[in-house]
């Protein structure tokens, strides 16, 4: 009883950040998109390929998310399916399709494009979120918060190509980062995938400065690569926990008889 009081209290927390979050944007004044947003340091086209790093940049995306549904195919063969391993999947899913966009906008930056760019980050983002919030507060509310930044998500990137407001969307993307954070902060529900959820923000952490220091980045590596490009690759490593946790969690599903034993043999240990 004492545990699903405890779950409750969380839900309903997770509810009030989830409306402070939603009073924030409704409340607070438009800022635009930045004027020299789609500015970006290496403009070197490769191959014909315009902005060629800043596109290619964008494979690692594609390749985290195709080797994380090939062991979340591993795992749902061994263990049964659940909501958690549907938001994985989405979140695989969404690196592909953020792989796709990007590249799209890069070839020729505008705000058409970037808008395009960020559809593909919802989908990530919904499945990333909404898988953290299901290992820690119950999977009713991970599956809640995901469906929301499937439709707020878009709603957002409509509003500013609609307005010029650009709130709205950091609001989503800073908002569920510092909502992640919390998920870190709490312990996890029996049987949840065993993602290290602060090494997921720290991962974004260090992305979004390689982003902010993009033409710094450029001039310090003597035009080698920009902090842009960099921020690709390294934002993609934030699907390494997630990959690792599929691959224990598969691994323990085809072996639980080994897994049981090296916990038992590690719990005499201690």
């Amino acid at each position: 009883m004492k545990k699903k009081e405890q779950l409750a209290k969380l839900e309903r927390l997770l509810l009030a950040a989830c409306m402070a979050l939603l009073a924030l944007v409704l409340l607070a004044p438009n800022i635009a998109q930045p004027v020299h947003q789609h500015a970006f340091a290496d403009q070197r086209m490769w191959g014909g390929i315009p902005f060629a790093m800043d596109v290619l940049s964008n494979l690692a995306f594609a390749l985290w998310g195709i080797a994380g549904l090939a062991c979340l195919y591993g795992l749902v063969k061994h263990a049964p399916g659940n909501i958690e391993h549907a938001l994985t999947g989405l979140f695989f899913a969404g690196l592909v399709c953020t792989a796709a966009a990007s590249s799209w906008y890069h070839l020729q930056p505008d705000d058409a494009g970037l808008g395009v760019d960020r559809l593909g980050m919802v989908l990530a983002f919904a499945g990333l979120l909404g898988l953290a919030i299901a290992g820690r507060v119950g999977h009713r509310a991970g599956t809640a918060v995901a469906a929301a930044v499937l439709v707020l998500g878009p709603l957002s990137i409509w509003f500013w190509l609609a307005s010029g407001n650009v709130f709205p969307w950091l609001v989503i993307q800073f908002g569920g980062m510092a909502l992640m954070l919390w998920m870190a902060a709490i312990t996890p529900l029996t049987g949840a995938l065993p993602v290290r959820w602060g090494v997921v923000v720290g991962v974004y952490a260090a992305a979004k400065l390689l982003e902010l220091g993009d033409h710094q980045i450029y001039d310090m590596t003597m035009h080698a690569v920009s902090g842009h490009s960099l921020k690709h690759v390294v934002a993609s490593f934030a699907a390494w926990p997630v990959v690792a946790a599929v691959v224990w969690a598969r691994n323990r599903s085809q072996n639980p008889g080994k897994i049981n034993v090296l916990n038992s043999n590690n719990s005499m240990a201690n």
